[in-house]
């Protein structure tokens, strides 16, 4: 009897082993602690074109006072042969450059577990420079550029200050942190909140489920319809005094309240506690449409 219940602990690790194995024949992990950098230079004129993708990992551009652009890559993976198997694509026409960082081909499996390397961009470039950038998996900064940029993360936090043009930007999930921006934007998020101040000209900004915050310096003004959404969140938006649009907010589950603008035409009418509100801004102007499936919206004067 003693030998037969000393021996079931042992049974019952290999039976445990052999499920594990069974059941997990491929683990992802972190890539490791071992890295190879890279870096990448072009000779610009003018307003640049720079288009940077990596297929996992982190991409950070930000503005020198130099004509030239510098890319450097910093290529991660559990072990040197397979930081180096990371290829960085690179072509230039004029000012019209490429850098695609590509995934190595097939995987290297160690005692069961297959690692996942990443490449990590950081780009320096003239303070005039369109951009796209492209991460499959990782978050996005931008500083200090001009020009029309494009951002896009399958999964990450996407964050910029001091931009100037035209921002249009898309995470898959993350959130969405822009100060001191002047122009038009187009942000989305598929989950995840989203704040924006600046002086803004045109505003389309949409999250599947977050708070949204945006803040209209003094200056700001509408070249065209403006549209905020949240699919599940609170919504506040500060505009100028003297800021002129038509207001259509509505909330599935909250209240629209405003504060400011002169007196609502409403007919003796209260407006606290209203899910749906329509009404004139300082005289009125282009359609501002604020929706929340639940939440508060709060209109409000600097």
């Amino acid at each position: 009897m003693r030998r037969d219940t000393l021996r079931w602990p042992g049974l019952l690790v290999v039976a445990a082993a052999a499920a594990l194995l069974a059941s997990a024949c491929e683990i992802t992990v972190d890539a490791g602690p071992f890295s190879v950098h890279e870096e990448k230079r072009f000779q610009v004129t003018g307003t640049p074109d720079l288009s940077l993708t990596t297929f996992d990992g982190s991409v950070e551009i930000r503005s020198w006072d130099k004509p030239e652009i510098l890319v450097e890559i910093e290529k991660r993976a559990s072990d040197k042969t397979l930081a180096e198997a990371i290829k960085v694509r690179t072509e230039q026409s004029g000012s019209t450059i490429t850098v695609d960082v590509k995934k190595p081909d097939g995987g290297q499996p160690t005692f069961g577990f297959k690692v996942s390397p990443s490449a990590r961009i950081v780009a320096s470039v003239p303070r005039h420079c369109n951009i796209v950038a492209r991460s499959e998996d990782g978050s996005i900064k931008i500083e200090r550029v001009d020009g029309r940029i494009d951002l896009h993360t399958g999964d990450g936090s996407v964050r910029g200050v001091d931009i100037a043009g035209t921002l249009r930007v898309h995470t898959g999930d993350g959130l969405l942190r822009f100060d001191d921006v002047t122009g038009s934007i187009d942000l989305e998020s598929g989950d995840g909140g989203a704040r924006v101040s600046g002086t803004l000209q045109s505003v389309k900004l949409k999250t599947g489920d977050g708070s949204v915050e945006v803040r209209a310096e003094e200056g700001s003004s509408m070249t065209d319809d403006w549209e905020i959404r949240t699919g599940d969140g609170g919504l506040r938006l500060e505009l100028p005094e003297k800021f002129g649009a038509s207001l259509d907010a509505s909330t599935g589950d909250g209240v629209v309240r405003v504060r400011g603008f002169g007196e609502p035409v409403t007919g003796g009418r209260d407006e606290e506690g209203r899910r749906e509100l329509k009404r004139p801004l300082s005289g009125g102007g282009r359609l501002l449409r604020l929706r929340s499936d639940s939440g508060s919206i709060v209109v409000k004067t600097l």
